[in-house]
C-alpha cells in the first residue's frame, strides 16, 4: 500500500505540472498540444545533466542544476507553438501535434548521436542517471519521498495565487476569454500570450524530468513519455481549467497510472488474475470515459485556439 500510495503521489506531480502549464497556456488563448514534446525535452535537459555533473555535486546543486535544465529547455521548446501561433497565426493544433512528434524523434536521435560519439558500438538512444537519481529521494520510515512531490505542491500553490490574486494572472485570463476587450484597455495580448506558452514549456519540462525518474535509473527516449501529455489535458479539461480541482483530478488519474507499477502488490487485484497490459491501458481508458461524460459541461476560455487579430471586434 505504502508503494501505491508513493506511486500515486509522483504521477500525480507529473500530470499536476503538466495540467498546470497547459492551464496557463489556454487561460492566454493558446491551445498546447504539444505538452508531449515539451516533456520529452524538459527530460532531455534534465536526463543530460544528470549524466555530465560530476559525481561529488552536492543534492541541493544536483536538483537546482536539473530543474533549471528542464525548465530551460521546455520554454525554449515551447517557443516553437509562440512564434507558430501568435505571430504566424498558424493551426495551433497542427503546430502542437508536429512539436509531439519533433520531439520525440529529435531526442531520440540526439542521444543516439551521443552515445555514439562516446561509443561506436552504442546506438541506443538511452541515458543512464543511476547515482544522480539518489539526490531526488529522501526515505522516510520506507517511504521514499521525492523532493519533485514538494516542486509540484509549491507550482500549485503559485499557480492559484498567480491566476486568481493577481494583475497578470487576471490579465491573462482576460486575453483568452476576449482578447478585443483586453487590448481596449492598453493590455499587450501577444506578451500575455507568450507569457502563457512559456509558462506552460516551464512547467511542461519539469513535469518531463519528474516523468522519466519517477521509478527507473535509465530512460530510452525512443519512447517518449508514454503519452503523458495527452493525459495532463485530460486531466486539465477534467479539472475545467481551474488548479485546485486539477489537482485533484491529478491525483485520480495519478492513482490509476499507479495501479499499473504495483498491481501485483495488491491481494484483490492480483487474485482477479487480469493481464498486465489491461492496467497499464486503465489510465487512459478512464481518460476517454471521463471526457466523454465531462465533455459537454467543460467551459475552456472562449477565445483559445483562435489567433488574435486587432481588426476583428
Amino acid at each position: 500500500m505504502i508503494l501505491l500510495i508513493q506511486y500515486t503521489l509522483i504521477f500525480a506531480s507529473v500530470l499536476l505540472l503538466v495540467a498546470l502549464g497547459g492551464c496557463f497556456s489556454e487561460h492566454s488563448g493558446v491551445i498546447n498540444i504539444g505538452l508531449e514534446g515539451i516533456m520529452v525535452m524538459g527530460a532531455l535537459g534534465g536526463a543530460l545533466m544528470m549524466k555530465f555533473l560530476p559525481g561529488d555535486t552536492s543534492a541541493f546543486m544536483m536538483i537546482l542544476l536539473v530543474v533549471l535544465a528542464s525548465v530551460i529547455l521546455g520554454a525554449l521548446y515551447s517557443l516553437l507553438l509562440a512564434v507558430a501561433s501568435i505571430n504566424f497565426k498558424a493551426d495551433q493544433t497542427l503546430v502542437g501535434s508536429a512539436m509531439n512528434l519533433l520531439g520525440a524523434a529529435g531526442a531520440t536521435v540526439f542521444v543516439k548521436a551521443m552515445n555514439t560519439a562516446e561509443d561506436v558500438n552504442n546506438v541506443s538512444s538511452t541515458i543512464q542517471y543511476i547515482e544522480a537519481k539518489k539526490a531526488f529521494i529522501v526515505n522516510i520510515g520506507g517511504f521514499e519521498f521525492n523532493w519533485f512531490m514538494l516542486l509540484a505542491i509549491i507550482a500549485l500553490v503559485l499557480s492559484y495565487i498567480t491566476l486568481y490574486k493577481t494583475r497578470f494572472g487576471l490579465r491573462l485570463m482576460a486575453c483568452g476569454e476576449h482578447p478585443q476587450a483586453a487590448d481596449s484597455v492598453g493590455i499587450n495580448v501577444c506578451k500575455m500570450r507568450y507569457a502563457g506558452v512559456l509558462i506552460s514549456g516551464v512547467l511542461g519540462g519539469l513535469g518531463g524530468i519528474v516523468y522519466i525518474t519517477a521509478g527507473v535509473s535509465e530512460w530510452k527516449f525512443e519512447n517518449g513519455v508514454a503519452g503523458f501529455g495527452f493525459l495532463a489535458l485530460a486531466v486539465m479539461i477534467f479539472g475545467q481549467w481551474k488548479p485546485l480541482r486539477i489537482a485533484l483530478a491529478a491525483l485520480l488519474f495519478g492513482l490509476f497510472r499507479a495501479l499499473s507499477n504495483v498491481y501485483t502488490g495488491i491481494g484483490f487485484l492480483n487474485a482477479l488474475q487480469l493481464p498486465s497490459a489491461l492496467y497499464n491501458m486503465l489510465p487512459y481508458i478512464i481518460s476517454l470515459l471521463v471526457l466523454a461524460f465531462t465533455s459537454k459541461k467543460s467551459r475552456a476560455p472562449k477565445a483559445e485556439g483562435i489567433p488574435y487579430d486587432k481588426g476583428m471586434r
